[in-house]
């Protein structure tokens, strides 16, 4: 599941996370954009719920410095030990350079960078020398952690798919549909040994279809209208489905963007229906290869009124139980 669920203050996510625990659900996966951090949500949770396996989906390797990340994922795996991977990414122009007043030059080597350097880092060794993006002197972790944590690589299209499978423990998809899966794991080329397959799943389990495309819209003109994301689905094949709402959105028509998003790409991208439906729907990911399936909780109507009464037997059924 990705934590912290929306409306929940961080202080009371500690019968979240026993409930998620109970319902069987083995990972929490944090993401970073404008809400907490990557990393505090999952501190909490390495105290409280010492079973769960813990990763950050995603940390950007352009808002900290090479060695504070490195010294957030040493402190969380010591934390932790052997229950936390690292997930790593670009993000994105507005999260990086609009709301962090720092420039998004160079995302591909950044990344790739970033990844060496915390390779290095992480195992204890110290770090003297100049990457093509940065140059670090003499950094060694005072606190190495005993088990290093895995390194994975958020990516889209085949350039950074394949720094992922060459170099990286694992990679992190997002915003694709289960028929998708194939076409990204396809552009991996060789992996590591143990390589792991991480999605992120936008899940909103309600029956009404109303209320879940209507978000699901929503959702969709915001992200896949960011280039990354607009070349990622031209790439997956989407040109003739979403290019009407991109030359919508381009021509500055918001609301025009949003009703040329077909029914069934939104269906195909943001899973709704009842729990067991959507737990149905995303078992169709992990046939189609992906070893973590993390389910990202939208707002449904029945979660407004309900409580955490309601919350608590959503999670159960998410995660093949029985409501309470």
């Amino acid at each position: 599941m990705t934590v912290p669920l929306g409306g929940i203050a961080l202080a009371d996510h500690a019968a979240v996370y026993a409930a998620l625990h109970r319902a069987g659900f083995t990972d929490l996966w944090s993401s970073e954009v404008a809400g907490s951090d990557a990393f505090t949500p999952l501190a909490l949770a390495a105290a409280w719920q010492p079973e769960l396996r813990l990763g950050t989906a995603i940390a950007p390797v352009f808002t900290r410095g090479p060695g504070l990340l490195a010294m957030h994922a040493a402190a969380l795996a010591e934390a932790a030990p052997g229950r936390f991977a690292l997930g790593l990414g670009a993000s994105s122009p507005v999260l990086v350079r609009d709301w962090n007043a720092v420039p998004f030059d160079e995302p591909f080597k950044r990344t790739r960078d970033v990844l060496r350097f915390l390779r290095a880092a992480l195992g204890g060794q110290t770090v003297d020398g100049a990457y093509d993006t940065f140059a670090v002197r003499r950094f060694t972790l005072e606190r190495p952690p005993a088990v290093p944590p895995p390194l994975l690589l958020a990516a889209l299209r085949p350039g950074m798919l394949r720094l992922a499978g060459a170099e990286a423990d694992g990679v992190i998809l997002n915003w694709l549909a289960a028929d998708d899966v194939p076409t990204a794991l396809g552009a991996l080329g060789e992996r590591r040994d143990g390589f792991e397959v991480v999605a992120r799943i936008f899940v909103c389990p309600t029956e009404d279809a109303t209320h879940a495309r209507a978000l699901g819209r929503r959702l969709i003109t915001s992200y896949l209208t960011v280039p990354a994301y607009a070349e990622f689905h031209r790439w997956l094949g989407r040109e003739e489905t979403l290019g009407p709402m991109w030359r919508a959105w381009a021509a500055g028509d918001r609301r025009g963007a949003g009703a040329a998003v077909p029914d069934e790409v939104v269906d195909a991208l943001v899973l709704h229906g009842s729990p067991e439906h959507c737990r149905d729907q995303v078992r169709r990911y992990a046939d189609a290869g992906v070893d973590v399936p993390v389910l990202a909780l939208l707002p449904t109507p029945e979660l407004a009124g309900g409580g955490a009464a309601a919350l608590g037997d959503l999670i159960a059924r998410l995660g093949g139980g029985e409501p309470r």
